[in-house]
């Protein structure tokens, strides 16, 4: 079973994507779509401050009528971060994001952040897990 730093190195963009705090909403809006990504980790120099999503966006920027141009990310970004550990199962992440109804999960090696799964990432990787589990199944029952 791969473990979250295993899926993290690969992803099809290894390297982390970040912006900092004092950004404009927009500056991220940016980067989501030139990624297709749905967030991003929040980095204040070298330390994770907060993760920034489509969701802080809809909810916190549209729905109260803030202005993407003007609205700094730390104002709506979520700052209470769960986060996983690049030793832990894939299945333990997600078994962590669908009990806390998150979709994204910044990944740390001792206190470095390495990167952020996806629910999609860790639900394709069960998918390849499981399809490998059946095939050694029926490999042993036709012994």
């Amino acid at each position: 079973m791969k473990t979250a730093a295993q899926l993290i190195a690969d992803k099809k963009h290894k390297e982390l994507i970040t912006i900092a705090p004092n950004r404009p909403v927009i500056d991220a809006l940016i980067i989501l779509a030139e990624y297709k990504i749905g967030a991003l980790i929040v980095m204040d120099k070298d330390k994770m401050v907060g993760i920034f999503s489509e969701r802080d966006y809809a909810r916190e920027v549209v729905l109260k009528g803030k202005s993407s141009k003007v609205t700094l990310i730390e104002e709506v970004m979520t700052k209470n971060v769960l986060v996983g550990h690049g030793k832990d199962t894939f299945e333990k992440a997600m078994l962590l994001m669908t009990e806390k109804h998150i979709r994204h999960l910044p990944i740390i090696d001792g206190t470095k952040v390495i990167g952020m799964l996806s629910l999609g990432d860790v639900a394709k990787e069960m998918i390849v897990y499981q399809k490998n589990l059946i095939k050694e199944l029926e490999a042993y029952v036709k012994q």
